[in-house]
């Protein structure tokens, strides 16, 4: 079995089109994982080995997070190639909250996107240690020192050039080596001869410069090192190297790569980086819950020795039924073992163990702490945790974003109807973002998501792999409800039937919490001296949340609602859990009126790139469709512009901004906030719920 110190489990994440694909194809090559390059968009049709999925390869982006293991020298690398597009963000979540380290690649002409904004605030979540590749040094405008300087301002980052470029756009040779002051080129087919020489004497004192800024960032991570640097004294490579490591550990510093993966050069001293950088598994510190000691919070050891703990953190339904992505924690894994999965603690036996390849499986025997596997046969969601049994532990799961947008769909035939049914389950248990529900009024099935890119490519997978043809409705936005103000109540359930009634009387009031809180309904207890006993207190925390699921200005869930109880009353033979769960029901429902309820609408942050002279339309359509700009920059003949703008606003947008623009503008979209909808229009969103309501009876 390999030794801890020499796995790596590492994602690769970026901006959509900054070439992350490319990136893990070529680190697949030089590993010998696979034999011949496939380009993402490739005249040969094979398309990316990581892109396994027909769709992916005819769009040329990455869907599905895709998992794979190679060999660096003595290294083993688990890698996950991660999508960019900001639609499939649970993709990107999942993967880092189980990985180690993280490669972010950037550009060397877009520089820091806005998804780039995003990814690394994902990677801070986690806490990811990254090392920075700015890729496509090969392209016209390459510059990677100004996007080293948007590293700094726009994402905090305190980065330093491990590697620079030796040559840029179509005059790129190869790369300077800072740590070893050399200059390594990639010859041969593929790049795969390296060779390193001396630095050449054009580029002897940008090499100077760039070694004197590397030394000075990581000489913050070891005093003898800033001894020497004070002292204008060189450190030994192993000295730097170990102060750099330090530094990429903790967060507080971002080594960065050079290169073109497209034109082979850089990738190998990437790879160098990641197995000399990035952390093994035991430099990370993980944490479980212990359901047995009140969720108190308890250290897990990369030790292959102790009890097993592992995550499910991705599900795929394949040929052969569920396939369940686990990240080994603790202890380990052998075919034929019994395992626990913690929720719900039903055991299973594990019939197989495979280790991943893209969309290729090898069969393994065992599976070790820092090891990430995928196993056969398990019923399990994603984000349960699994033990052998002997300890009763969960790990957190990882943060799900609200849907934004839904549409109504149905099968265009009754033949249909069973494919349909099974496209949607399966959908629903491989990715949290997707949600399925059903109208009541209307009786649609209705489908939701982060994007219309997102449920597109949904509809587009169950016409190919279910051939059910799909009837799809007008795209409508998740608009939410909430309150603005503090409100009181008092109510009391009474019923009398025969025998024994329903007696309930809770008392308290309901308020607004702030726009930005990560929990959207908080319930808080203030009930003293026994008025309501403490049994019944669940039920009252349930009826509020049932009251939450719908409000009554335009029939949407309600959020941002923090519900205080703090008198009641009980009733000795009459009082029950289906009493107080009324009574708190329709407490919400009476005080929810007097808390002047608004609508909340997904506010989107808006990202335009277009040439210079179309400025004015870009903003003036913004601006048509109530968007906020948020900051503009012109760069090289092109402008920028940011903005928030509401979603319910941007449907056919990409059309528009195409027309305007002679089909040169690019735009990105994410979601940023909720935010009050405007006086008029909510007056309107409610005469007609109020209508269709009236219909409806």
């Amino acid at each position: 079995m390999a030794d801890l110190s020499k796995v790596r489990n590492i994602g690769i994440s970026a901006h959509i089109d900054s070439g992350k694909t490319t990136l893990s194809e070529r680190i697949l090559f030089y590993t010998g994982k696979i034999h011949a390059i496939h380009e993402v968009r490739g005249k040969d049709g094979v398309g990316a080995k990581m892109d396994s999925m027909d769709l992916e390869r005819e769009k040329g982006i990455t869907i599905q997070s895709a998992a794979t293991y190679c060999e660096w020298g003595d290294f083993n690398i688990n890698l996950i190639d991660t999508p960019g597009h900001v639609d499939f963000t649970v993709e990107v979540e999942r993967a880092l909250r189980v990985l180690d380290g993280a490669v972010l690649v950037l550009c060397s002409v877009a520089g820091v996107q806005s998804q780039s904004i995003t990814v690394d605030r994902q990677m801070r979540r986690y806490s990811v240690p990254r090392l920075a590749f700015i890729n496509k040094c090969d392209r016209s405008g390459a510059n990677p020192d100004r996007v080293m300087a948007q590293l700094a301002e726009k994402l905090q980052h305190n980065p330093a050039f491990v590697t620079y470029p030796i040559g840029l756009e179509d005059k790129l040779e190869g790369v300077l080596d800072i740590v070893n002051m050399k200059a390594v080129y990639f010859d041969g087919e593929g790049g795969s001869d390296i060779r390193v020489e001396e630095i050449p004497v054009h580029m002897a004192d940008k090499a100077g410069e760039l070694r004197r800024r590397l030394v000075e960032v990581a000489a913050d991570f070891d005093d003898s090192l800033m001894e020497k640097f004070l002292m204008d004294e060189q450190p030994t490579t192993a000295e730097l190297m170990a102060a750099i490591r330090k530094g990429t550990l903790t967060m507080n510093m971002t080594p960065v790569f050079c290169g073109s993966a497209y034109k082979n050069k850089g990738v190998q001293t990437l790879l160098d980086g990641v197995t000399n950088f990035l952390p093994a598994p035991f430099d990370i510190n993980n944490e479980a819950l212990d359901q047995d000691k009140n969720e108190e919070k308890v250290a897990l050891a990369s030790d292959p020795s102790k009890p097993l703990v592992m995550l499910a953190f991705k599900l795929e339904d394949g040929r052969y039924g569920q396939l369940t992505y686990m990240r080994i924690y603790q202890g380990t894994v052998k075919k034929g073992d019994f395992i626990f999965n913690v929720s719900g603690n039903k055991k299973i036996k594990v019939p197989r163990l495979v280790r991943m390849h893209s969309s290729e499986m090898h069969d393994i025997e065992e599976a070790r702490a820092g090891d990430i596997v995928a196993l056969f046969g398990v019923d399990c969601a994603s984000g349960d945790t699994f033990t052998d049994g002997t300890v009763n532990y969960s790990m957190t799961s990882m943060f799900v974003p609200e849907p934004v947008i839904e549409l109504a769909v149905a099968p265009k035939d009754k033949a249909g109807q069973v494919n349909f049914s099974k496209a949607l389950n399966r959908f629903t248990k491989e990715d949290p973002t997707f949600r399925v529900s059903r109208d009541e009024e209307s009786g649609e099935t209705i489908i939701k998501g982060m994007g219309e890119l997102h449920l597109d490519i949904y509809i587009e997978r169950i016409k190919r792999e279910y051939n059910t043809e799909v009837i799809v409705g007008r795209p409508k936005v998740a608009f939410r409800e909430a309150i603005s103000q503090r409100a009181e109540f008092n109510y009391t359930h009474k019923k009398q039937t025969g025998g024994s009634g329903q007696f309930g009387r809770v008392g308290g009031f309901i308020e607004p919490l702030p726009l930005d809180a990560v929990e959207t309904y908080e319930f808080v207890d203030d009930i003293v001296g026994g008025v309501i006993p403490r049994e019944y207190i669940p039920a009252c925390n349930k009826g509020f949340q049932e009251a939450l699921q719908e409000g009554t200005i335009i029939g949407q869930k309600i959020v941002g609602v923090r519900v205080t109880i703090n008198d009641g009353a009980t009733h000795a033979v009459d009082s029950s859990e289906q009493a107080f769960k009324t009574a708190s029901l329709m407490a919400f429902r009476e005080a929810y009126m007097k808390a002047k309820p608004i609508v909340l609408e997904p506010i989107m942050k808006l990202e335009v790139s277009a040439p210079e002279e179309f400025q004015g339309t870009v903003i003036g359509q913004i601006n048509q469709r109530r968007g906020v700009i948020i900051r503009t920059e012109s760069d090289v003949a092109y402008v920028t512009v940011e903005a928030e703008v509401p979603l319910s606003e941007m449907f056919g947008y990409s059309t528009d901004l195409r027309s305007v623009t002679q089909g040169k503008g690019e735009f990105s979209m994410e979601f940023a906030k909720y935010s009050q909808i405007p006086k008029n229009i909510q007056d309107e969103m409610a005469k007609e719920h109020a209508a269709k309501r009236a219909e409806g009876r």
